[in-house]
């Protein structure tokens, strides 16, 4: 077996908790009186701000990706985001409060921009230490790298990368000291010790009042993250996790407790940031979050969520059909949620918050940007320019993944030929015939008027390509017989992957197939590699991410591939095959590889 070494995993941590650590907690603002222990003061208010998904987007997000719908037509829009905004707002929003919390409920990392991904996602690390952020949940991207990375960017230190020689680099100033903040993983256990990876909760104390935050991922955390990057790890249910944290709490005299889980839910479509249930409205009924929200133990006050990049605010009946908050702020920094809770001393415990309680907050530009912020983003576009800035191959208009109706987009179709064409998955001299990619990998568009560094029009810079596949991910090939491959297409809408779940692969050209929209199936006889019919029982080689590989995004009929062979990173193919002279002033062909029927 070959394979490329590029990114290596993180230092080992010392110390890993089955319980919570007591972190110590940032300074609240002091900007206004601290009522909590005036005389015959039973109640007083404590704000807790938070967000999710940040995905290291330090910079304003470009494009739909920095926008948010803010009136009733989706054409209204606002640009919104960026960590120097972010900051800004933050700060803001906690003058008057002297009791005030700043949590997240994961992908803090991971899926980021190059800016922060050329540095193993330390500078956006940094960026969350200056803004405040106390504690967070761990999210499914915090896997990318593996959880001993995850636990060094948490305790510090750096990676023998070989100083950016392949794109990426620990510590280029030297020092990397970690987060200030708290990771949280309550059910992500490692199987060899049966100890968590990071503590399960945090607890902030408001000059004796206690509040509990219970930080997890989803469960099926594995079935969306590289295999290798989970290697050894159980993934434990959220609701029976958090139930079981209760009791340990009120031990400790703690009754107020907030889960930060990376789970979500779905508004409906074309709705402004500031949607709420309580107007009438309501979370899709397919929704993950729904069921965990009403089983958590009633103990529970508040639900901060995250991982479908949606923002709402609504309430959900627990078990005993007691409305419980829960919360989500869209994604990649473009809003944040500012919860006010009623503390009383008398039950030591919150009042649970109400909808009315709540609300998601823009992260406009239009306030100043965060001076502290501006000079670290200012320093690390410093040392990513010559990486970021080099020019790479050109097309001749946009290159989008929008899907067509039959689920085929032009960007997919140039990855999967890239990938098709990678001559480090040739191996034995067996040559891939056919080549899958998943559409939640392509993470933005190709510009043909983006000119970030001054480039001509068309021209596809490095970043520009790294920001379509940002995962760093091993292309893998193996062998599939045509039933496999006839399994592969028909799980993109069945299963786990059925309804609005849906995953539609992309394909390489000269691979077709018909699906029926009355079965969710690929129509029989109609998979075929360059017009020829593929046999159900013949052998084939094919080409994936090792993401997909290993049954992500629930492919399972990957994992039955046989003779599998490592080859090189798929940002290295996208790149290398947009150089190519043959590909200069690259155009998309019609989409013709998939098509549907009745």
């Amino acid at each position: 077996m070959s394979r490329t070494t590029r990114r290596l995993t993180g230092v080992a941590v010392a110390g890993i908790c089955a319980a919570a650590l007591a972190a110590p907690a940032l300074a609240a603002p002091t900007a206004g009186p601290d009522t909590s222990k005036a005389p015959g003061k039973t109640q007083f208010p404590i704000q807790i701000l938070s967000f999710n998904d940040f995905h290291g987007n330090l910079e304003p997000p470009s494009g739909s990706s920095g926008r948010l719908q803010t009136g009733p037509a989706s054409s209204q829009t606002t640009d919104v985001g960026g960590v120097e905004y972010l900051a800004t707002h933050l700060k803001a929003a906690r003058v008057g409060h002297a009791n005030t919390v700043t949590v997240a409920a994961g992908d803090m990392v991971g899926a980021s921009p190059l800016l922060s991904a050329a540095f193993h996602d330390e500078p956006t690390v940094e960026a969350l230490n200056s803004l405040g952020l106390e504690a967070t949940s761990v999210g499914n991207h915090e896997f990318d790298e593996g959880y001993k990375e995850l636990q060094r960017l948490q305790s510090g230190g750096c990676i023998d990368d070989g100083d950016g020689a392949n794109n990426q680099n620990s510590c280029p100033a030297g020092t990397f000291t970690g987060a200030k903040f708290q990771y949280l993983a309550a059910n992500v256990v490692e199987k060899a010790t049966g100890k968590t990876i990071l503590p399960p909760y945090w607890v902030k104390n408001f000059n004796g009042a206690k509040i509990g935050f219970i930080g997890m991922t989803l469960k099926d955390t594995p079935t969306i993250v590289t295999a290798s990057g989970v290697a050894g790890l159980e993934f434990k249910d959220e609701v029976q996790t958090a139930n079981a944290l209760v009791p340990v709490l009120k031990e400790q005299g703690v009754n107020a407790i907030v889960v930060l889980v990376h789970q979500g839910g779905t508004p409906p479509a074309n709705t402004p940031y500031d949607f709420t249930c309580k107007g009438g409205g309501s979370l899709s009924a397919d929704s993950p979050i729904i069921p965990i929200v009403k089983n958590l133990d009633p103990a529970i006050d508040m639900v901060i969520s995250g991982h479908t990049h949606q923002p709402y605010v609504c309430a959900i009946p627990d078990s005993n059909g007691v409305p419980r908050l829960v919360t989500s702020a869209s994604s990649f920094g473009r809003l944040y949620n500012d919860t006010e809770v009623t503390y009383d001393r008398r039950t030591s415990d919150i009042v649970r918050p109400t909808e009315a309680d709540s609300a998601n907050k823009l992260v406009t530009r239009t306030v100043a940007a965060d001076p502290t912020e501006t000079a670290l983003i200012a320093k690390y576009k410093d040392l990513v320019k010559a990486i970021a800035s080099k020019i790479i191959g050109s097309i001749s208009t946009d290159i989008v993944r929008t899907q067509s109706a039959a689920g085929e987009s032009p960007l997919g179709d140039l990855i999967a030929d890239a990938q098709l064409a990678d001559p480090s998955v040739v191996t034995g001299g067996q040559t891939p015939v056919v080549a899958f990619m998943n559409p939640g990998g392509i993470r933005s568009d190709l510009s043909y008027a983006n000119s970030k560094y001054g480039e001509a029009p068309g021209a596809v810079t490095y970043e520009e390509a790294f920001n379509v596949q940002p995962f760093n991910n091993y292309l893998v090939s193996m062998n599939l017989t045509g039933q496999q491959i006839y399994d592969v297409l028909n799980q993109q809408r069945t299963g786990k992957n059925a309804g609005s779940q849906a995953k539609m692969l992309q394909v390489n050209k000269g691979f077709t197939y018909t699906w029926s929209t009355a079965t969710q199936q690929v129509v029989d006889g109609t998979v075929a590699i360059n017009g020829t019919p593929v046999s159900k029982t013949a052998s084939y080689r094919i080409v994936t991410n090792n993401f997909l590989s290993d049954g992500g995004d629930n492919f399972p009929a990957f994992q039955g591939g046989t003779t599998k062979y490592f080859g090189g990173l798929d940002i290295d193919a996208f790149a290398n095959y947009l150089a190519k002279p043959e590909n200069a002033n690259y155009s998309p062909a019609p989409a013709t590889r998939i098509t549907v029927v009745p």
